[in-house]
């Protein structure tokens, strides 16, 4: 099993856009049969207007086809259009879960 966390900085004043967003995006997985994303927001940390996406996944291969078969969702790129005009730049983090 792995955890993996998408960083994500927002342009100034952009982080609640982005959240919907990826509301939206819950909502298509759901219909897929997909698990949602974990959404956090800063309260306080190194950058402002960060956004952090958490989920886990069987494997990094599974995480990989999840996200080509989501994003391969007509509905799922109408959410998404866009979503790279309101970032600065972001991340992704992958840790082996443990427990």
């Amino acid at each position: 099993m792995v955890m993996i966390r998408e960083v994500l900085n927002c342009q100034p004043g952009q982080v609640g856009s982005l959240v919907s967003k990826f509301k939206a995006l819950n909502e298509v997985m759901g219909g897929m049969g997909h698990g949602p994303f974990r959404i956090y927001t800063d309260v306080a940390g190194e950058y402002f207007w960060t956004l952090v996406l958490e989920r886990d996944y069987e494997s990094v291969e599974a995480a990989l086809a999840m996200e080509g078969e989501v994003m391969g969702n007509p509905k799922a790129r109408e959410v998404m259009a866009g979503y790279h005009e309101l970032l600065l730049q972001g991340r992704r983090e992958i840790y082996k879960v443990e427990t």
